[in-house]
């Protein structure tokens, strides 16, 4: 069973904490990436990046500078997003971080797809980003099937808790025989079931720890999470759809 999530936008560099277990598998491509990005202005970086001045002269100062090789921090360290938060991997017991570096895995916009000890550098790019390199016209193209085919195992059971633009990578590539499941959170909002972006991030974080914490490995027994005032709803959810709903507001 493969759990997979988004990356963050905000990272951090911390190499004293952890070491890293290895090197992204797909590091040849963020190399071309990086060689791409090193080739275009500060104005272009900043359009492809939608961000303000400030963060646009920080990571431009990055991108010039990087070095995929050297202080590099362990991937599941380096995200310092609301999901990653909650996760709170710094504090994790040896069993949690043995589990999620055997199901975890991030994908991302740079880097394809990582185990959540391999060691990456702050970078900012996100995946619906509109980067031409060898004549693809994004990263989708450019990617294709690699991030399916590294996250598939023998089990062939997907745990989906990446954002859709993040999880379209894995969904266009499935095939007969896969089992993906979709983990979705709710709250009723103005008579209806809506989700919440900050919510969601804090429950897709959440749930990783206590599935790292309870030592899952039958999707079955994720039905039984219930931190953060949510609870497994059955009669919304299906084999391939698992919805929780908020119900409880600590």
């Amino acid at each position: 069973m493969k759990i997979i999530l988004s990356p963050a936008k905000k990272m951090n560099i911390d190499t004293d904490t952890l070491e890293c277990q290895g090197t992204p598998v797909y590091l040849k491509q963020t190399q071309k990436i990086l060689s791409w990005m090193k080739k275009q202005t500060r104005s272009e970086l900043q359009s492809l990046w939608c961000c303000n001045d400030k963060i646009a002269e920080e990571n431009f100062r990055r991108i010039r500078e990087m070095n995929l090789q050297n202080s590099l921090t362990p991937a599941i360290l380096s995200y310092e997003g609301i999901a990653y938060q909650y996760m709170a991997p710094a504090v994790f017991e040896d069993s949690s971080f043995d589990y999620v570096q055997e199901h975890l895995r991030i994908l991302s916009g740079f880097y394809g797809v990582l185990k959540p000890m391999d060691g990456v550098t702050p970078y900012r790019l996100e995946m619906q980003a509109k980067v031409e390199i060898d004549g693809f016209k994004d990263l989708y193209e450019f990617w294709g099937s690699k991030l399916y085919e590294e996250v598939v195992d023998d089990s062939r059971v997907i745990i989906n808790l990446a954002s859709k633009e993040y999880s379209k990578c894995i969904e266009k590539h499935l095939k007969p025989g896969d089992t993906y499941i979709t983990v979705s959170f709710v709250e009723m909002s103005k008579g209806k079931l809506v989700t919440k972006g900050t919510y969601a991030k804090m429950a897709r974080g959440e749930i990783v720890r206590y599935m790292a914490e309870k030592q899952i490995k039958d999707s079955e027994n994720i039905k039984a999470f219930d931190r953060l005032g949510y609870s497994y709803r059955e009669d919304l959810s299906s084999d391939t759809d698992y919805v929780f709903e908020r119900t409880k507001w600590n």
